[in-house]
């Protein structure tokens, strides 16, 4: 939990504006790398209306604990990212996107020809998984998806967060901790922690945006509103609503039977914020929100048949010139926190409860079950099935319990903090089967893959699954200033699984300021992350192409027949140690560099295994073919991890011909390796299957291992520039048949891309922005189609691969 500390600053984007401070709270890209620049003295000297208006705020800092009264140097990296000018002016219209070109260590590609990963954009830090990234809202634990990501470029059998169940105008600012944080947050903190501060300023402002890809297609529809009244003089009730409209996208050829691109989408989200004094020294706080999205992703299409081939994946009579399958989902999105924080004597205390619920059901239409056509036509009809199926899906509940207390001695040293906490989690996983024609083999021919619906055939009534577990944990948390320079922190964090068991992580920080413009930091932690009940119990039978030819596959749940019998052992938690070291420089008030480098490790970590077959496994060959299933997969603790990297910003604010330019500069470099391979004793001799060449690049090279952003911001008058370049660096991902077969893997080449804006303040109330994000239309590296995991030209790697897109947006403040 993030508690607030008195950083009396009001924050802008990509800079922020600071009061004057004894200290300055060093928060890295467009923060550590922009406080000297940005003081209110500095803007004040600026063209900028906006710099000195509006009341100061507190700024909550994650990773802290403290509520002391003086500001202080964060002993790690923190990104603190104001959103509020990504809400009025950015060309991104959701937070994943915009968070993608605008943080270097933060990953976010849309997916395409991937199921249900096409309908979720699932996000990383720092090159690892998804659900290594733990994300808050307001400082409390947010519940991950009930999606476990199967196929596309990255995140492999990861569950994740929906950042993109928040509208943009609901939100204050980003955190960003850029450190192994599970000995203060908790299980999924191996990467860092993402914490999504949310609004309660007081006013009205809406916002309507529209933007669509240079091609004429993917049309994006955006309104949004945000009100935030006082609720007389006890506390603030802050309203968020939001539409978002977004069109679907095709770059496939025009003579291709695909459509390869952005998901259809429809989002309605309300979200509500806000507190109220019940004491002197007591407030209730309470956030809820809620999303439904209907979104319809393209599925590998079917080609035409003549009427005499009839085992086949499609009916003559019913698409003669073949046909698309969409897989469509219904997704709903729940979100509720109440608390209430107070004084009892000399110690802060907080207690709260959290929910959070992400459900998924799956609707798959323009398709059919080719074995119920078959039979129909046997049965001397025209060989006609449903069209639409229900095909089941799956759901994920949290509640979350906690009582956090804290304590600042002003006496002790030159300061010292003292928090202690509890804290209690239950979690359901459901999987909900489909109907019965969306699985069954009707016609009993045996032909492989004409059962159920094409394109995604649904849960059967084996995958059914209803799994609960909860967990308790305590932790302590001590940071010490010994002097105005030195600094140190201290954490340790007891948990208990019901399924797994115990484990207790810690966490060491200090920093030191060798000179008045210069500080040194470092940290070292272990962490933890439990195996997801997504990752326990998913079971599903699917069909996947291969070189371009269909395969049925079934990924088995851990502890079921399949996985026992191949030897799969349970489950366990991925245990992990973390060193940062990092300097930050601020010669000037107009010049300030931050650099840290981090070193990570993972022992045991849950990764989806690759395919088992008659071929490469014979003693499965019996269970696949009573399965029906050509292949089977499994989740595995099966490998060890290092990542090491480098976290690099600096910014620079001046004049150009009388008028203010701020220029900024952020660097990620990282380096994600496989170091050991860990194969179950009955798998000896498999590791090649286990942990396929192709399955290894994923891990390794699932997102760019350089990314940079150099932004230019140039305001004249009421005119202001935006100009943004961001370097994706290459990427080389395997192919399906490997280069033991001969065959190269796919090198995506580096790229960069350039986004670029203009906003006219018609008021000080009104703006107008229009620009373009990939201005110079850039694509990925073409690869052979028959190799790439969506069977297209190239993957969603890098920057995604829709191309150049135009928008524009209507900002208004009541």
């Amino acid at each position: 939990m993030a508690l607030e500390s008195s950083h009396n600053t009001t924050w802008r984007y990509c800079v922020p504006t600071l009061t004057t401070l004894r200290k300055a709270v060093l928060i890295s890209l467009y923060g550590s790398a922009a406080l000297a620049a940005f003081s209110p003295a500095a803007m004040a000297q600026s063209n900028d209306p906006a710099a000195t208006e509006g009341p100061v705020q507190t700024v909550s800092v994650v990773g802290s604990r403290r509520v002391a009264s003086s500001a202080t140097d964060t002993m790690v990296p923190v990104d603190i990212i104001p959103i509020s000018k990504v809400a009025e002016q950015g060309g991104q219209f959701d937070l994943a996107q915009s968070l993608q070109y605008i943080s270097p260590s933060f990953n976010s590609t849309r997916q395409t020809g991937a199921d249900g990963a096409d309908l979720i954009d699932s996000a990383a830090l720092r090159g690892l998984g998804s659900d290594q990234t733990l994300v808050l809202v307001n400082g409390k634990r947010r519940h991950t998806t009930a999606l476990v990501n199967l196929f596309g470029a990255r995140n492999r059998g990861n569950t994740g967060t929906d950042m993109n169940a928040i509208p943009l105008l609901a939100i204050k600012n980003v955190q960003v901790l850029r450190d192994g944080a599970a000995a203060q947050y908790g299980s999924d903190a191996i990467a860092g922690v993402i914490d999504i501060e949310l609004k309660k300023s007081l006013g009205c402002e809406a916002v309507a945006g529209y933007s669509q890809y240079s091609a004429g297609d993917g049309k994006n529809y955006m309104t949004s509103a945000y009100c935030g009244i006082a609720l007389g003089d006890k506390g603030t009730l802050a309203i968020t609503g939001e539409y978002l409209d977004r069109g679907r996208s095709n770059r496939a050829d025009s003579d291709s039977m695909r459509i390869i691109g952005d998901t259809k989408s429809k989002n309605k989200t309300l979200y509500v914020n806000g507190d109220y004094a019940t004491s002197g020294t007591g407030k209730l706080y309470f956030t809820a929100g809620t999303q439904t999205r209907d979104a319809s992703s393209a599925a590998f299409g079917r080609g035409g048949i003549g009427s005499d081939d009839i085992p086949s994946r499609n009916s003559a009579a019913m698409y003669p010139d073949g046909f698309v399958p969409f897989i469509n989902g219904k997704i709903d999105d729940q979100y509720a926190t109440i608390g209430h924080r107070s004084q009892i004597g000399e110690w802060h205390a907080d207690f709260s409860q959290t929910y959070g619920y992400n459900k998924m059901r799956y609707d798959i239409s323009h398709t059919l079950n080719a074995s119920i056509a078959n039979r129909d036509l046997m049965n001397g009809g025209k060989g006609i099935s449903a069209s639409n199926f229900d095909a089941g899906g799956f759901s994920f509940q949290q509640l979350t319990s906690n009582a956090d207390f804290s304590r600042y001695y002003d006496t002790v040293m030159s300061g010292m903090n003292v928090a202690f906490g509890a804290e209690y989690r239950s979690e359901e996983y459901k999987i909900m089967a489909g109907e019965a024609a969306s699985y069954i083999d009707a016609d009993g021919v045996g032909v492989g893959g004409n059962a159920g619906s094409q394109g995604f055939p649904g849960f059967q009534p084996g995958d059914a699954t209803k799994a609960r577990r909860h967990s308790i944990a305590a932790y302590g948390d001590v940071e010490l200033d010994w002097t105005e320079r030195l600094k140190t922190q201290a954490a340790l964090r007891y948990e208990k699984f019901s399924d797994f068991g115990s484990t207790v992580t810690g966490k060491l920080a200090a920093s030191y300021k060798v000179a008045p413009n210069v500080l040194l930091r470092g940290s070292a932690s272990t962490g933890f992350r439990a195996p997801s009940l997504q990752q326990v119990y998913f079971s599903s039978t699917f069909t996947d192409f291969i070189g371009g030819v269909p395969t049925d596959v079934v990924l088995a749940p851990n502890g079921g027949t399949v996985a026992n019998a191949a030897g799969i052992p349970k489950l366990k938690e991925e245990k992990s140690t973390s060193f940062t070291l990092g300097t930050t420089w601020t010669p000037t008030q107009a010049i300030s560099v931050t650099a840290d480098l981090y070193n990570i490790k993972i022992k045991d970590r849950i990764v989806l295994s690759g395919r088992f077959n008659a071929d490469n496994y014979p003693d499965l060959a019996a269970r696949l073919a009573l399965l029906g299933v050509g292949e089977a997969q499994f989740f595995v603790n099966s490998i060890d991890t290092r990542t090491r990297g480098l976290d690099l910003t600096a910014s620079h604010k001046g004049e150009l011909a009388g008028n203010r330019l701020t220029t900024f500069l952020a660097l990620n470099l990282s380096k994600t390796e496989v170091t050991k391979v860990k194969t179950p004793a009955s798998l000896t001799g498999f590791e090649d299957v286990l942990l396929s060449e192709r399955e290894r690049l994923f891990i390794e090279q699932g997102g760019p291992r350089s990314k940079a952003t150099l932004g230019f911001d140039y305001v004249t008058g009421k005119l202001e520039s935006d100009l943004r370049i961001i370097y994706f660096g290459p990427q080389t991902l395997g192919t399906f048949s490997g280069t033991a077969a001969g065959v190269p893997n796919a090198h995506y080449a580096a790229k960069t891309s350039a986004d670029l804006s203009f906003t006219y303040s018609i008021n000080k109330n009104t703006k107008l922005t229009f620009g373009g994000n990939n201005i110079f239309n850039v694509k990925p590296t073409t690869q052979n189609a028959d190799e790439t995991d969506n069977g297209f030209k190239y993957d969603s790697v890098q920057f995604g691969l829709n191309g150049a897109s135009y928008f524009g947006r209507l900002w208004v403040k009541f």
